[in-house]
């Protein structure tokens, strides 16, 4: 591990729950327009993995929630993840950016959500 690999995984570990969860919103959102840019390139392999790892990320999100104690928002959230790995899915099948953008549309905002919950 070089130095800058262990100062970001410092980083990472010493963020809060909140910041982690911007992070991870901040992170999908990066894949998917990469997706969509190896998209419109026609570079189907590289398209793929962008878009693989950006449903990894919501997969965690849904994976993380609070189902118990984070009742009818917690189940609304989990609604709203397994709806965006499925359009994701669709989009890399059909190959269609406009998906992408729709699903980065509502991660900004969930985004911009957690950003001003956590200041």
């Amino acid at each position: 591990m070089n130095g800058i690999d262990a100062y970001q995984g410092t980083a990472i570990s010493t963020q809060s729950r909140g910041r982690l969860i911007v992070l991870l919103y901040d992170g999908a959102i990066k894949f998917l327009k990469l997706a969509i840019k190896e998209m419109e390139a026609g570079n189907d392999a590289a398209k793929g993995q962008y878009l693989s790892r950006a449903q990894d990320i919501v997969q965690e999100l849904d994976a993380v929630l609070d189902m118990d104690g984070g009742g009818e928002v917690a189940q609304n959230l989990r609604k709203l993840y397994l709806f965006m790995n499925r359009r994701l899915w669709q989009a890399n099948a059909k190959r269609d950016p406009q998906m992408v953008r729709e699903v980065i549309a509502l991660l900004e905002e969930l985004n911009q959500s957690w950003k001003t919950i956590t200041g």
